[in-house]
């Protein structure tokens, strides 16, 4: 195994997914300790995978979440879940390789809403859509900043 130089940076192609025409897709392997006795997904599992996918989203598009609580108080913000609809359509197992798609569906002052799917081998097992809100250092809603405007595309 090749030595790796301690003053380069490891770097891995894809550990983020990728950015798509649609939006954004994340692989994710299912280990064991993503399923419950019987090898099957367990619900709450889902949910991690679709955070990964839209925390991978938001780093790719040069948004990172350390970033947005520095500067000034009125410039610190944070992403926060505000609303889920989920739909469990089909199980996932040990080992399989899933797709954990995120499309932006709407931008709304202080609001995006976000489709997720999780796909193993064309097939959707699961979806949400989850309304996400930008909110100040004391919690409340603020007015999403121009500069990630522009990131997302708006």
């Amino acid at each position: 195994m090749p030595e790796q130089k301690t003053d380069e940076p490891y770097s891995w192609p894809d550990i983020a997914g990728k950015i798509t025409e649609f939006g954004h897709v994340l692989p994710v392997r299912v280990y064991y300790e993503d399923t419950d006795f019987s090898g099957i997904v367990y619900h709450a599992s889902f949910l991690r995978f679709i955070e990964r996918g839209r925390s991978d989203f938001i780093r790719l598009l040069g948004i990172h979440h350390h970033e947005l609580d520095q500067g000034g108080d009125e410039d610190r913000v944070a992403f926060a879940v505000r609303k889920m609809e989920i739909d469990f359509l089909r199980p996932a197992r040990i080992d399989d390789l899933l797709q954990i798609e995120t499309r932006i569906e709407a931008l709304k002052g202080a609001r995006m809403i976000l489709d997720q799917r999780v796909i193993c081998k064309d097939q959707v097992l699961f979806t949400a859509m989850v309304t996400v809100v930008i909110i100040d250092r004391d919690g409340r809603p603020k007015r999403m900043p121009d500069n990630l405007r522009k990131a997302f595309g708006a």
